[in-house]
């Protein structure tokens, strides 16, 4: 057993989610999204390298040394899985790690909306799943494609950097392929992808304008394609999309953004009472005022679409929010911090709630 092994045992002992090393510190774990310590003796330089390089294959190891900064995944049999983050930082060498849950969790299981079925049936169109780091992106995009995998015939072709979910063979061909390990970019494996006659492409991310071009143009092709992004709403993962792009490109962008965006979900987590998180969606699905709407650079006007389109199962951050509230599941006070027009939240707050600088 590898000695990082341990540390990672104990950290799913406390119920954490993350494993943070950093030299100068004890190792520290995330639980119900608050940092906690786990022990008092803090890491030096030497077992900290020791801890990162028992589990990284050699040449692995040497790309990290060169470019300073590696993503893998680890795994501890019949325990669980892991994805890494090797780092430098001021004080060294650095790692994160987070678990990967070895159930794929259903749509049931998560509570997603029942619309978000409504894109896995989809034949073509690229849809995003956006949120900042650590919102479950990866965790929905799973639950999608396991919906996918259990019900319809499809070849899908992952491509992420690790690998997360390993899906068993259902009823779909998946095919998942690690950026590093089994080819050299996203980009390289989205051009090898477009031979490979696939229904579905999952996207870990899509970093570089090159990868979103790419995306772009598969989802023109006929494929469906599923990608995620670091933004906190539809208008903003619009707006990302266009600006990835120099400005003498982004007419073209906006056209075929225009002709294949399917469908956008964004993400956050709450702090569930009593205990826990929950996921709360913002959901844009295609609507025939879209398109134009993108081409003409109206972006602003996403808001009304989504406003207007929630008999179509359609939802804002906001309302998603109240909702949460409504149930019970979330505070007010956690919505109130989350939630982009916080007037709506603020007359249910208790008195001096948000005293103390928030």
């Amino acid at each position: 057993m590898a000695a990082i092994d341990q540390l990672l045992k104990t950290m799913l002992e406390k119920g954490g989610s993350d494993l943070h090393l950093t030299v100068g510190l004890p190792p520290k774990t995330r639980a119900s999204g608050t940092l906690q310590a786990m022990g008092d003796t803090p890491l030096d330089a030497a077992t900290m390298e020791k801890l990162l390089k028992e589990i990284c294959p050699e040449k692995r190891w040497q790309d990290f040394l060169e470019r300073r900064d590696l993503d893998l995944a680890h795994e501890i049999p019949g325990v669980a899985r892991f994805r890494g983050n090797f780092l430098y930082n001021h004080w060294g060498q650095a790692a994160v790690f987070r678990q990967i849950p070895a159930k794929i969790l259903s749509f049931d299981d998560l509570k997603l909306p029942e619309s978000l079925k409504k894109l896995c049936h989809l034949d073509q169109g690229l849809v995003v799943v956006t949120g900042p780091t650590g919102s479950g992106k990866s965790t929905t995009l799973a639950a999608m494609i396991d919906y996918i995998n259990s019900n319809l015939a499809r070849h899908i072709i992952t491509i992420e950097d690790p690998i997360e979910f390993v899906h068993p063979v259902k009823k779909s061909i998946i095919v998942h392929r690690e950026v590093g390990e089994h080819t050299e970019s996203f980009a390289a494996a989205l051009k090898g992808a477009m031979r490979h006659d696939p229904d579905i492409l999952l996207l870990g991310e899509m970093r570089e304008m090159e990868t979103i071009k790419l995306a772009l143009g598969c989802a023109s092709m006929g494929m469906l394609v599923f990608g995620t992004l670091h933004t906190n709403n539809a208008p903003k993962t619009v707006d990302r999309i266009i600006n990835t792009f120099p400005a003498e490109e982004q007419n073209q962008v906006r056209v075929m953004l225009a002709s294949c965006l399917a469908g956008v979900v964004a993400q956050l987590l709450c702090k569930r009472v009593p205990k826990g998180r929950c996921a709360v969606h913002e959901i844009l699905l295609t609507h025939e005022a879209l398109p134009n709407t993108i081409r003409s650079g109206q972006i602003a006007n996403i808001r009304a679409i989504i406003e207007g389109g929630m008999a179509d199962g359609m939802i804002t951050m906001d309302q998603s929010l109240m909702n949460r509230v409504k149930d019970g599941s979330v505070e007010a006070k956690e919505a109130y911090m989350k939630a982009s027009n916080k007037a709506l939240f603020a007359p249910m707050l208790k008195p001096g709630e948000l005293d103390g600088g928030h």
